[in-house]
């Protein structure tokens, strides 16, 4: 009987420390998970203040005001334009008027049954 109890004790405190090991990892893993959020939380507000310098950078105001003080740039005025004659001519065609087109006559003159890898084989009738 004295065996029993014995025994019946080791298995109780064996159980004790189990459930004192399981519940330790538990706090280890629940402080690991607090910590993440932390981080995450911290990473959310450097994110969320990085986009806030951002847009402040990125401002048109600041922007046009940045333009105006550095560049040397003028608006647009309307004797910036010219007239179209005094465009330059047209350059000189190559083919003669009446001629059929040369490049018209180039693509008839490739060989039809010519497989590239943008033109597909044509599909045999059967």
């Amino acid at each position: 009987m004295r065996i029993i109890h014995l025994l019946v004790i080791a298995v109780l405190v064996f159980a004790a420390a189990y459930v004192y090991r399981i519940k330790m990892e538990s706090t280890v893993r629940t402080e690991r998970v607090l910590r993440l959020h932390a981080d995450i939380r911290e990473q959310r507000d450097a994110i969320a203040s990085l986009r806030a310098e951002w847009a402040k950078l990125d401002a048109p105001m600041r922007l046009q005001g940045l333009a105006e003080r550095h560049l040397a740039l003028k608006p647009i005025t309307a004797q910036q334009f010219d007239t179209l004659k005094n465009l330059p001519d047209r350059p000189p065609s190559f083919a003669k008027p009446g001629d059929p087109d040369p490049i018209g006559a180039m693509i008839d003159t490739i060989d039809p049954d010519i497989v590239t890898g943008s033109l597909p084989a044509p599909e045999d009738p059967q």
